[in-house]
């Protein structure tokens, strides 16, 4: 049976011998893609791992609540620490959504150097791409029509046209996720004039089933090669295949493997989709440290966070902790999994937090 990728926890087949490997994935590109708020852990530190978190992400990626008769592990921690052993960045090769394989063993001791490289993660800043991201309208998508391009967003990451030509206008090439090639004509023209990519474009929006609402982006990477990606707009799905592994199956497989590496300290392999959940599952063992004993939590104290705003943005919004209690008491007690109760004073919104986010 066919499982995503974003859900499973177990390791993925290796190639079969003549099978043609994939390109490696642009780390770039990937990063654009998952959005301005993801960072993954570096490989031979030490992070956290909530199992809780993950099996969330498996209901979000089959659109499903977590069901109530999931079986509870009562020997699986809420939390567990583990060492990351390696990170392979993805993307699916039917829609392009990125994810990223994870293989984690749990520890009971570890080495300086695992807790040098989580606090290095936590002060390292993400390094600045040159990129614009807009989401389609349906002119953009329409098979008549061609793509605009904002005007500052078409000066800052496309070559320069000739204006001498009447009208002006190049041969763009971009790379996609998954190293494919796409040509688009690139002209300026119109009344007002305006960027457009015109032939080829129809072509892209048609090969990658895009909609309205769907969003591109375009990245000029350290080398000034261009790269595009996509990332879909949330849809109900209409028609889930029966060969995918039911929601409860999912979580089962989740918790069971979570729980076996938890009882024999032994690896085990997670994908981690960040369209799937807006909140990580898996943190750098220094944040988690800071967020826990930095400060003293307690009802009424302020707390602000990042989230993401259209096409990439970001804002910092602040709040209140109105409550401080387990989000599912019965199977996770305990837990400081979301366990934060949070009113937003300049957002109408009262959400359940991950406590691992910045205070």
């Amino acid at each position: 049976m066919a499982q995503s990728p974003a859900s499973s926890a177990v390791a993925a087949p290796a190639p079969c011998e003549g099978e043609r490997k994939a390109p490696a994935i642009n780390g770039e590109l990937w990063h654009a893609c998952a959005g301005p708020l993801v960072s993954l852990p570096p490989v031979g530190s030490l992070v956290v791992y909530f199992p809780q978190g993950h099996s969330e992400q498996v209901a979000a990626s089959m659109q499903k609540d977590v069901e109530a008769h999931v079986p509870s592990y009562p020997n699986l921690p809420s939390k567990l620490i583990c060492l990351l052993h390696s990170v392979t960045l993805q993307a699916d090769p039917d829609t392009d959504e990125v994810y990223a394989q994870m293989t984690l063993q749990p520890v009971n001791t570890y080495a300086k150097e695992a807790l040098q490289l989580s606090e290095l993660a936590l002060r390292q800043a993400r390094p600045q791409m040159e990129f614009f991201c807009k989401t389609l309208t349906a002119s953009d998508t329409s098979t008549h029509g061609g793509f605009s391009v904002p005007r500052r967003a078409a000066e800052k990451i496309f070559p320069s046209l000739d204006f001498s030509l009447q009208p002006p206008c190049q041969e763009l090439q971009a790379r996609d996720i998954h190293d494919n090639v796409w040509t688009f004509r690139h002209i300026f023209r119109g009344q007002p004039k305006r960027h457009l990519l015109t032939t080829g474009w129809s072509l892209f929006v048609s090969g990658k089933k895009l909609f309205a609402g769907d969003s591109v982006i375009f990245v000029r990477d350290e080398k000034q090669q261009l790269l595009l990606g996509i990332r879909r707009a949330n849809r109900q799905p209409t028609n889930i295949s029966s060969s995918v592994l039911s929601s409860d199956s999912m979580h089962i497989g989740v918790l069971a493997a979570a729980a076996h590496a938890s009882a024999n300290t032994s690896p085990f392999t997670i994908f981690y989709n960040p369209r799937a959940s807006p909140t990580e599952f898996v943190i750098p063992f220094a944040k988690y440290q800071k967020a826990m004993y930095s400060n003293q939590i307690s009802l009424g104290m302020r707390f602000r966070m990042m989230c993401e705003t259209e096409e990439l943005g970001t804002r910092r919004y602040m709040g209140t902790i109105t409550g401080i209690s387990d989000l599912d008491p019965v199977r996770w007690k305990n837990s400081q999994w979301r366990s934060l109760q949070v009113g937003f004073t300049n957002a109408i919104l009262i959400a359940a937090l991950a406590l691992c986010y910045s205070f």
